[in-house]
Formats: C-alpha cells, sequence, structure tokens
C-alpha cells in the first residue's frame, strides 16, 4: 500500500491536472466566442458589398446580359442580403451573454452559405455565351468577391473556401468545358490564382486562433497573478493588503448610501500553545480550517481576510450592530466544534463594532473592534465583546 504522502500528493497532481484541462477547455470556448465575434465585427460590409459588386457588374454589361435574368437575380440577392441583415440585426440586439457559438455559427453559416450559392449561380446565369468581354468581366467579378471572402470570413476557414467555392466554381467549371483555348485558360488561371488563395487563408486563420488563445492565456495568466497577490496562501481569503483594499471600498459605499458598516475582529485563543506543543504544521492545518469556517458563514458582499498570524477580520455591510453579535457568536459555536487532529478544544475570541452609532473612518472601525476583541481576551476568552 502506497504511504499517507504519496496518496496525498498524487491526489493534489491529479486534482491540478483536472483543473488544468477544465481551464483549458475554458480558453478553448473563449477562443471559439472571439472567433465569433470577430467573424460578425468584419463580415457586415460584406453584405452591401456583395451586392452592390452585382449591381456594377449589370451595369457595366446591361447591354449584354438578358434583362429578366438580371432583374431575377437581383431581386433573389436582395432576399437574401435582408436575410442576413436581420440576422446581424438580432446579433447586435442581443446581449452578449447570448452571443454564443450554439446559437449563432449554424445560422451564419446557412445565410452565408444561401447569399454566395446565390451570387455564383445568378454570376453563371447572366454570363452570354458567345460574349468574351462579358465573361471575362464576370470572372473578374468572381475571382474579386473570392478575394473579399479572405478578409471577410478569415476567423472562419472552412466559411471562407466554402464562399469562395459557390462563386468561383460554377463559372470556372463552365469555362473549363468551353471549345476556346483563351476561355479553358481563363478558367485554369483561376483555379491556380485560387490553390494560392487556399494557402493564405490556412495561414490567415492559424494566426488569428494564435493570437485569440494567446490573448487569453496571457488574461488567465493575469487573472491568476492578481488572485495570488490578493489571497492569503494558507487559508485562500484576502491577505491584509487586499482586505483593507476592498473594506475601503465597502466603507464609503456604506457611508455613501448611509446605512450601518459592523466589523468583527476575531483572534484564536492560545494559538502559541498550540505551535509549540502540536508544531507549526498542526497550526497551519487549524488556519485552514478556520479559513474554510469564516468562507461558508458569509455573505458575499461581505469583506473578510486574515490580516496575519491567528487575526481575522470581517465588515459586514447594513447589518446592525445586534444582528453582528448573533452571527459573532454563531461563528464562535462553530469554530468550538472543529476537530483538528492532534490539535482539540478550539476557541477564538471576537471584538464587534459599528459605524451606526458614531461617525469614524476604517481605520477607526477596526481599532474600535479591536479594542472591543481585547476585552473579550481578559474577560476570559472564547467570547463576543461588543464595542462601549
Amino acid at each position: 500500500m502506497a504511504p499517507l504522502w504519496w496518496q496525498s500528493n498524487r491526489a493534489d497532481f491529479m486534482n491540478g491536472l483536472g483543473r488544468g484541462q477544465d481551464q483549458d477547455c475554458v480558453i478553448e470556448e473563449q477562443v471559439r466566442t472571439d472567433r465569433l465575434h470577430q467573424l460578425f465585427r468584419q463580415s457586415f460590409a460584406a453584405i452591401f458589398g456583395s451586392y452592390m459588386a452585382a449591381l456594377m457588374l449589370c451595369w457595366l454589361c446591361w447591354e449584354r446580359f438578358d434583362h429578366q435574368v438580371i432583374l431575377v437575380w437581383l431581386v433573389v440577392l436582395a432576399l437574401s442580403s435582408l436575410l442576413r441583415i436581420k440576422m446581424f440585426m438580432e446579433w447586435f440586439r442581443c446581449p452578449n451573454a447570448e452571443r454564443t457559438p450554439e446559437r449563432w455559427e449554424r445560422r451564419y453559416w446557412v445565410t452565408l452559405m444561401l447569399s454566395a450559392g446565390i451570387w455564383g449561380a445568378g454570376a453563371l446565369a447572366v454570363m452570354p455565351t458567345d460574349d468574351r468581354l462579358s465573361q471575362a468581366l464576370v470572372m473578374l467579378f468572381t475571382v474579386g468577391m473570392s478575394v473579399s471572402a479572405v478578409s471577410c470570413y478569415s476567423a472562419y476557414r472552412y466559411m471562407t473556401l466554402a464562399s469562395m467555392a459557390l462563386v468561383l466554381l460554377p463559372c470556372t467549371v463552365w469555362l473549363l468545358f468551353q471549345p476556346s483555348s483563351m476561355q479553358v485558360g481563363v478558367a485554369i488561371a483561376v483555379l491556380v490564382f485560387s490553390t494560392f488563395v487556399v494557402s493564405a487563408t490556412r495561414k490567415l486563420s492559424d494566426a488569428l486562433e494564435k493570437a485569440f488563445r494567446l490573448t487569453r492565456q496571457m488574461e488567465r495568466a493575469h487573472s491568476i497573478s492578481t488572485r495570488a497577490a490578493q489571497t492569503d496562501e494558507l487559508t485562500g481569503l484576502m491577505n491584509r493588503r487586499a482586505f483593507f483594499e476592498h473594506a475601503q471600498v465597502l466603507y464609503e459605499q456604506c457611508r455613501h448610501n448611509r446605512q450601518p458598516l459592523c466589523a468583527l475582529m476575531m483572534d484564536m485563543d492560545h494559538f502559541k500553545a498550540i505551535n509549540d506543543t502540536y508544531g507549526h504544521q498542526a497550526g497551519d492545518q487549524v488556519l485552514r480550517q478556520i479559513g474554510g469556517v469564516i468562507s461558508a458563514s458569509f455573505r458575499q458582499a461581505d469583506v473578510y481576510g486574515r490580516l496575519g498570524g491567528e487575526e481575522f477580520a470581517v465588515l459586514l455591510p447594513n447589518t446592525s450592530l445586534d444582528t453582528a453579535r448573533a452571527i459573532a457568536e454563531q461563528l464562535i459555536k462553530a469554530i468550538s466544534g472543529l476537530a483538528s487532529e492532534p490539535v482539540h478544544g478550539l476557541t477564538a475570541s471576537l471584538g464587534v463594532a459599528s459605524t451606526h452609532a458614531r461617525d469614524q473612518d476604517l481605520h477607526g472601525l477596526m481599532n474600535t473592534a479591536d479594542k472591543a476583541l481585547y476585552r473579550a481576551k481578559a474577560q476570559g476568552r472564547n467570547q463576543v465583546a461588543v464595542a462601549e
């Protein structure tokens, strides 16, 4: 059987590995969301650009194209453009929490494929069979549309390639089967050009994804370092500096809103004797358990932390002095019920003070609670004393 220290270290390692995998999954989901946001931001103008390109092509070749085919193409293309505009309007109006890939990727894909398919099919429909100049102009516009797809949909490579194929292939394949060597040559040139564009889309898409991932990893590292700088390593509570930073903000809020603010100062009884008798590891274990009790005992709006050694502090906003005293009494009972082998009989003393009775700053409030704490110590420990 493996020794206890190995079992403990292995469990910590496996827990850390699991947390790391969870964080990687979170980053992957964030990157996916970033790609979606980038797609919507950079492609809105493409709706108008694609329709303007169709209008320009029809205007240049008005005398060479079938007018009825032109009108049908422009009307159908306008309907698909309106559908995409409606989707964009709904995207911009919905809250950020609802802008998820699960909800929008498929919808974007369907509208884009519909629009690109209509563009490619319409270009083939208007292309005259016996007018080389008109054919060259149509191919010029389809190539231009495919290049614009690279810049508009680069966050999603498969969307870029699919939209390019739907726009380019109908006319290109048609030219490949024409008897003229010039027509076949144009089609081959377009296909060769497309291979370079496909390669560029891969590099651009990979670069964007790496940039998104690097940004999220840097944000995660910054968040971890910030939290580490504000967290007491032993108990997981706020350290002294972080406590007073948050406490000052809370104090100003309560003063602005004319709400009472209560302070609790707590000190473990005979903690030095615990370290001297059982060692510092036992003392550290006691502090960890105290940190767990404090974390589970207070609200999210409360501010609490370890000031140093065996001393802790809590601020209770919008709380009366009687309520704060009752909370302190419950905390005393919770601590006395702890069992931390080989230490038994844990107790703590608390001092309680409030700003409701007198006008004072944060440090004055903390000093008042600290004096009450010393009075609780002097009166026999394991009790709560309220500031006079």
